[in-house]
């Protein structure tokens, strides 16, 4: 297989224009994501899907956020619509987990359906009084152990529907009180009180993609996880995640200077690929051309993820909505 593009790109309509084929036929990225405005029929979201891999040649990974309450690209009448993970959380109580995999089984189903086969979940981000509202009903609790029970169920359901789990935000993103859009979080407790952030992470590190948080925890670096190569390694040796690892949003403010030296930077601490989700194609271009062709660890890893791919396990769909409506 030849090299990817270190990249997951944004396209800018409901169709590819030529140029965007063209580049994307050039710069062979490892995958692409979607937004609303990528959103319009059933018919028209399963062409885009085809079009993009076509445009690559390979069966490349298709991201949504899909997580349910604000943070769903796609609604009804085209899916169902969700209530925010937290809501959903508290209203099932003990039958938590039970819930949230149903939930995220429904949504591999309806992703399935369109062409889109990865969804970025589970959010395992411990949830804390101070967290900010960006994030804070996107969580699946307070209690880390709580958290990496129901983000198991959250991946399981989507495995079992043949999508890629997405781990977020890597190694933790629940103390945040700013929103990393905006600006960058700084966490200044020390390492051994955020143990409990980062448990979940540990507890699942066999995730095949995970993403990182645009977050300073300063007792490990004075630099964001996603351009920190000391954030890095801690991923790796002391998270344990051996899988790919994409940025958040490059477009995000949490990092300083312009799209394509944020790119550069993130792969030079260790990224595997760079998440771009908004911009021009002018842009998009800038940012292939500063961060290349993956390394060969990232291109492994890629091939890793693509070989991963599951089929959807068979499953009475109207039994399982019915169940979690009961729930």
């Amino acid at each position: 297989m030849s090299g990817f593009c270190a990249a997951i790109f944004g396209c800018d309509g409901l169709r590819l224009s030529e140029e965007e084929k063209q580049f994307f036929k050039d710069v062979q990225p490892f995958g692409f994501i979607l937004f609303a405005r990528n959103i319009d029929t059933a018919d028209q979201v399963k062409a885009l899907c085809a079009e993009l891999r076509a445009t690559v040649g390979h069966e490349a990974p298709i991201l949504i956020d899909q997580e349910g309450g604000r943070v769903q690209r796609l609604r009804a009448p085209l899916v169902r619509d969700w209530l925010p993970p937290l809501e959903q959380v508290m209203q099932a109580g003990e039958k938590a987990e039970r819930a949230m995999y149903l939930r995220y089984r429904l949504i591999a189903h309806e992703l399935m359906a369109l062409g889109i086969d990865a969804n970025c979940a589970p959010m395992v981000d411990v949830a804390r009084d101070e967290t900010h509202p960006f994030l804070k009903n996107r969580c699946y609790g307070a209690d880390p152990a709580s958290v990496a029970r129901i983000g198991r169920a959250v991946a399981e359901g989507l495995w079992d529907g043949g999508v890629y789990p997405i781990l977020k935000h890597m190694p933790g993103h629940g103390r945040a009180v700013v929103d990393s859009h905006k600006e960058p979080p700084r966490v200044t407790e020390s390492q051994a009180d955020l143990e409990g952030d980062f448990a979940p992470f540990r507890a699942l590190n066999d995730m095949p993609m995970g993403m990182t948080a645009h977050i300073v925890f300063e007792a490990l670096d004075d630099r964001p996880a996603t351009i920190s190569d000391k954030m890095m390694r801690f991923m790796r040796d002391d998270i344990g995640f051996g899988g790919l690892i994409m940025t958040d949003d490059i477009g995000m403010e949490a990092l300083n200077g312009t799209v394509d030296q944020r790119a550069k930077a993130a792969i030079e601490a260790g990224c595997d690929v760079i998440l771009h989700c908004n911009g021009s194609l002018a842009e998009r271009k800038a940012v292939a051309e500063a961060i290349g062709a993956m390394t060969p660890a990232a291109q492994a890893r890629s091939e890793a993820v693509l070989a991963a791919r599951r089929a959807p396990k068979p499953v009475d769909i109207e039994a399982l909505a019915e169940e979690l409506k009961a729930l």
